[in-house]
């Protein structure tokens, strides 16, 4: 049984929520604000956070930076905006999809099902793959990348990117399918948020557009992560 936490301030949405997720098999913890929806994270370790952004105190953006930071569990987030700047919000501190109000109890109940077989439970994450290519170590166990002798730090959403490329060597892939395959949901505003990490990346493995070691730029088309480097 998956362990989801539900944090909003809307006392007949989280019962409304809380008990379709529970017909459907989950179990469902819940928090009325931003704190004590970090205090429940921290204390009961859910396989997926649902989240409001409109939070009394700590918003769900702050929320959700926090969470990252301890780690990649995944964020549905909730809002009654529906803004491309709220999603490039979301999608930049690390959330994996994003439903604007009102919405369908059975879209949330089939967006967390979707996303939990993508990211797969805690002990199925913890047996992910090591994959290395030419000196570059992707440890998904230990959440850990190393470029010889040095440990490359990446930020979660980072680390997911190079994971997905190096997974699928050869292979190219548009802004767009990364965003899906990366972050969980198909998003239909600004797609250089793709742009933006896969620069960081290289920065970071001290690659280049120009002479790529390891991510390679495809024209017109996206990137793909060279099998031989």
């Amino acid at each position: 049984m998956a362990r989801l936490l539900l944090v909003d301030d809307d006392a007949n949405l989280r019962h409304a929520l809380g008990y379709a997720l529970r017909q459907e098999g989950f179990e469902v913890l819940t928090a009325a604000d931003g704190e004590a929806g970090l205090a429940e994270f921290r204390r009961s370790r859910p396989d997926l956070i649902v989240l409001d952004v409109m939070l009394p105190g700590l918003d769900g953006f702050e929320v959700a930076r926090r969470v990252r930071r301890e780690s990649d569990l995944p964020v549905i987030m909730l809002t009654a905006r529906d803004t491309e700047l709220d999603k490039v919000v979301g999608l930049e501190i690390g959330a994996d999809d994003y439903l604007a109000k009102p919405f369908s109890t059975r879209e949330l109940v089939a967006r967390v099902r979707a996303l939990l077989r993508r990211v797969g439970r805690p002990a199925e994450r913890a047996a992910a793959a090591r994959l290395e290519v030419a000196g570059l170590v992707l440890d998904a166990a230990r959440h850990r990348v190393t470029l010889g002798e040095r440990e490359v730090s990446l930020k979660p959403r980072e680390f997911e990117l190079l994971a997905f490329l190096m997974a699928h060597p050869g292979q190219v892939f548009g802004r767009e399918q990364l965003l899906a395959g990366v972050w969980g949901f198909d998003f239909a505003g600004d797609s250089r948020t793709v742009d933006t990490h896969v620069k960081t990346l290289r920065e970071k493995l001290g690659d280049s557009a120009e002479r790529p070691r390891f991510i390679e730029t495809v024209r017109g088309v996206g990137y793909r992560f060279r099998e031989t480097a």
